[in-house]
């Protein structure tokens, strides 16, 4: 009887998932429309264009109409659909809103029926329904990571383009075609929303937005300067990329200094988890006390509680920003 109601509820939720998928997804000459009028909507929002650009409205934050016209009234969605875009990836919020809710619902509907203890099966539901936003902010990290590491090179690039005797425009051109991913595809948005007619300051303060690096605001920041007052462009490029590898290598010796604290951390973090599990190999009977008693779910939770907040302080002391 168990195994059937499990089998059901996984049929259940992979249907509801399935469904999601099926009948969100988007026509692909539309989602192509919508992204390149993302570009007029970022200016827009700053008020940086006429007030006839007002005509392009509210970007498509799902392909389902009742769940576009709910998210519009909350200001989140537009800050996760920013959120998604950083990560290189292709959902919309509603996507992803339904897709955590149907994680979270399944694994609250399984905990519940394995482990009979409400408040663990709400946690691992709750655990389960962020889990959706955790994978996007994760590759958001390693693409602004990747995009960071490549820019200097595309700045060299765009360097030597201008010391050709190539104009602006076709320098970042020549990043979008030569480059590697994510830099090329960043660029790519950049010389294309130019190249629609939109200005290029507007153009490159999207660029900034999109990536919201502090190397890129420096570069965007030192571009419309030298728009406005002139100077030679190609040493201010190679200057910005002398400091971003600098910086690099300072993050890199902070890295090798703090790896035996980071390793420390992860084991102090993981003992506990360890612990439960090999004394409940080794004695079963003592382990099972603290899971029958009435009390025991209640302890673990403090006990998980406090363990969550010790792994993020820990997590904290040991990172630095450079």
């Amino acid at each position: 009887m168990g195994m059937l109601v499990f089998l059901f509820t996984f049929l259940v939720v992979g249907g509801l998932v399935f469904g999601i998928w099926v009948f969100a997804g988007g026509d692909p000459t539309q989602e192509s429309i919508r992204k390149r009028m993302t570009a007029v909507h970022r200016a827009e929002r700053r008020g940086d264009v006429s007030q006839i650009l007002s005509l392009v409205r509210d970007e498509m934050l799902s392909d389902v109409p009742w769940i576009h016209r709910f998210l519009l009234q909350w200001s989140w969605a537009t800050k996760l659909q920013d959120f998604i875009a950083q990560a290189g990836l292709k959902m919309k919020p509603g996507k992803i809103l339904l897709l955590g809710i149907a994680l979270g619902l399944a694994a609250y509907i399984v905990a519940a029926f394995l482990t009979h203890f409400p408040l663990a099966a709400v946690l691992l539901g709750l655990f389960a329904a962020t889990t959706p936003v955790l994978f996007i902010a994760w590759k958001r990290r390693q693409r602004l990571r990747q995009f960071e590491e490549r820019f200097p090179e595309a700045l060299d690039l765009l360097g030597r383009a201008v010391r050709a005797g190539h104009a602006f425009t076709t320098g970042v051109e020549m990043i979008a075609k030569d480059s590697a991913e994510p830099i090329a595809g960043e660029f790519r948005i950049t010389f294309e929303e130019q190249n629609f007619g939109l200005p290029l300051r507007d153009a490159l303060l999207n660029l900034s937005e999109r990536v919201p690096l502090v190397d890129v605001r420096f570069f965007v920041t030192a571009l419309l300067i030298q728009k406005e007052t002139g100077g030679n462009l190609a040493e201010i490029l190679d200057g910005l990329a002398h400091v971003i590898r600098d910086r690099f290598r300072i993050y890199r010796d902070v890295q090798v200094k703090t790896a035996q604290g980071k390793l420390t951390a992860g084991i102090l973090i993981a003992m506990p988890i360890i612990m439960v599990f090999a004394l409940n190999a080794l004695n079963h009977e003592y382990m099972k006390v603290l899971f029958e008693d009435p009390r025991g779910p209640y302890i673990l939770t403090v006990a998980a509680v406090m363990q969550l907040i010790g792994s993020m302080l820990l997590w904290k002391i040991i990172h630095f920003e450079v």
